[in-house]
C-alpha cells in the first residue's frame, strides 16, 4: 500500500504497471460500468490531477485480511481546473475515501473506490451544506 499511495500522489504510469493488473477492475462512483487496466486507472487519476494539480492522497487506516485490504484514506487539494462540470474556483477540500482492494501476485486487481464525492462538491461551493 505505502507503494501504491506514491503512485496514486505522484501519477507515475511506470508504478501503474507495477501495481495495477492488466485486467484490474475497479468500481469509480458515478460511472455505471467499471474501469479496466492501467490506463483506466490512469484515466481516473489524470482526471483528478487535472482538476486538482496538487491533490493528494493520505493512509489514515488501513486493515489487511489474506489478499483484501480497507484502507481510509484523507483526500486533498486545491481546485484549479474545472471538475465534473464545475468551474475552478481556486478553493482548498479535504475529504474522506474508503477503498476496499483485492491483490493478487503483489498487484491489484479489483477496487471498490468510495470518496466523499458529495463533501468534495460542497466544499467547492456547488452543493449547499447540511
Amino acid at each position: 500500500m505505502d507503494r501504491f499511495l506514491t503512485f496514486i500522489n505522484t501519477a507515475n504510469p511506470e508504478m501503474a504497471n507495477e501495481l495495477i493488473h492488466p485486467e484490474v477492475i475497479f468500481y469509480v462512483p458515478g460511472n455505471p460500468e467499471p474501469m479496466r487496466g492501467p490506463g483506466g486507472y490512469m484515466a481516473i487519476v489524470g482526471m483528478m490531477r487535472d482538476a486538482f494539480p496538487d491533490v493528494q492522497w493520505k493512509i489514515d487506516d488501513s486493515v489487511f485480511d489474506g489478499e483484501k485490504v480497507a484502507v481510509r484514506f484523507t483526500m486533498s487539494g486545491t481546485h484549479e481546473n474545472t471538475f465534473l462540470g464545475i468551474p475552478a474556483t481556486g478553493k482548498t477540500f479535504e475529504v474522506k475515501a474508503m477503498n476496499f482492494y483485492r491483490f493478487e501476485n503483489r498487484q491489484i486487481v479489483e477496487e471498490y473506490g468510495l470518496p466523499d464525492m458529495f463533501g468534495l462538491i460542497r466544499q467547492l461551493g456547488a452543493a449547499p451544506g447540511i
